[in-house]
């Protein structure tokens, strides 16, 4: 499957808003690149899948909880409540996206270098239990 030139932009820039939360993150939770990183996730992810798509994703009545904390975490960071923003904006992205965890872990388990850190025996247990797929030693 190839994506379209807004879906290639959406990619980029969701990959960019997850650098500046990563950013906003090592330099002491600064409230701008917070901010900034909200702001390029969330227009990546329109791009990326739609806006009729996000606004089903984001009002489907099981995730409404974490679609709250999510949203109520961007305005407190926006109010420049940084740490509890940020806090609580997590509560509400492993709400929201926690169910692309194992896909994600099954995705990077086939990467040549990074899969093969994965599978080893203690990163492996500890990686299942986060991503919380159970997979049988075989």
């Amino acid at each position: 499957m190839f994506l379209t030139d807004l879906q290639k932009i959406g990619v980029g820039l969701t990959s960019f808003g997850g650098l500046f939360t990563l950013l906003g993150v090592v330099l002491f939770f600064d409230a701008s690149l917070l901010a900034l990183g909200n702001l390029l996730f969330l227009t990546g992810l329109v791009l990326l899948i739609g806006l009729q798509k996000t606004v089903v994703f984001f009002t489907r009545p099981y995730k409404l909880r974490g679609t709250l904390c999510f949203l109520g975490g961007i305005t407190l960071v926006l109010l420049k409540y940084t740490f509890i923003g940020f806090i609580v904006e997590c509560i509400g992205f492993l709400n929201l996206f926690g169910s692309f965890f194992p896909v994600i872990l099954n995705f990077l388990r086939q990467l040549p270098v990074i899969g093969s850190v994965l599978n080893l025996p203690l990163i492996s247990t500890v990686a299942n239990k986060l991503a919380g797929s159970r997979q049988s030693p075989v």
